[in-house]
């Protein structure tokens, strides 16, 4: 016999089970001196379907007319149901669990990604002349976010090409250094001529920098700062 059969007189047998069972068996057939019945766990293992075919077919008729094997029958399967049913709900949370944890560790474990915010600044309208204040300009400060890694800075009419000092300099005029500035951050960077535009590239790096208002600086060595208003976001 194969399989395929034996699952289906299977089906038919649990069809043929469960349609004389509903068959008013609750109240119909009292047994209060429980003759004949099978053993308690034999009744639970044929709910459970974990009985062969051929010795579940024996008691089909003593099932079919006996109200205490049916409400235990019925019992257990109700018990099984509910199983199952935390069963998959464990298994449902387990995955969700899983998942979760998964994704998490994916996003500590994951090769950081580097990204360079490259920011433009037009400096070539906002000459400062000698001896004016760069707070006294009419032109609203620059802006550049603290993620901003290279600057790429488009100089004044009339700058010099070579390097360049590039730093951020407090703009609270409290300053006690030599040249009255306190630097906060400082790097270099080489000035071009580019298409009759003289453009200096400098690396950056804000992350400690509060966000604010403050002066960026720059100058050739032993000339003095050229600064400009800029705010930091």
């Amino acid at each position: 016999m194969s399989w395929s059969t034996l699952s289906r007189e299977h089906s038919q047998a649990d069809r043929r089970l469960l349609e004389i069972l509903r068959q008013g068996l609750t109240k119909e057939f009292p047994n209060p001196d429980r003759i004949g019945c099978p053993r308690p766990t034999l009744l639970r293992d044929i709910a459970r379907r974990r009985v062969p075919l051929e010795e579940v077919k024996p008691w089909l008729d003593h099932l079919g007319s006996c109200s205490p094997c049916y409400q235990d029958f019925t019992e257990f399967r109700k018990q099984i149901s509910s199983q199952r049913r935390k069963l998959q709900l464990s298994l449902a949370a387990a995955a969700v669990f899983l998942f979760a944890f998964a994704g998490l560790l994916w996003e500590h474990t994951r090769p950081a990604v580097k990204t360079t915010a490259t920011v433009i600044l037009d400096l070539r309208e906002r000459s400062v002349l000698r001896g004016q204040s760069p707070t006294e300009t009419e032109l609203p400060p620059l802006e550049i976010p603290r993620s901003a890694k290279h600057l790429v800075m488009e100089l004044p009419i009339g700058s010099r090409e070579g390097v360049y000092e590039v730093a951020l300099l407090d703009s609270s005029d409290k300053a006690n250094t030599p040249d009255g500035q306190i630097v906060l951050l400082s790097t270099t960077g080489t000035a071009q001529l580019e298409n009759h535009t003289m453009f200096l590239r400098a690396d950056v790096d804000l992350g400690r920098i509060s966000p604010g208002t403050y002066l960026l600086g720059m100058r050739q060595p032993g000339l003095e700062w050229t600064r400009f208003p800029i705010r930091v976001l």
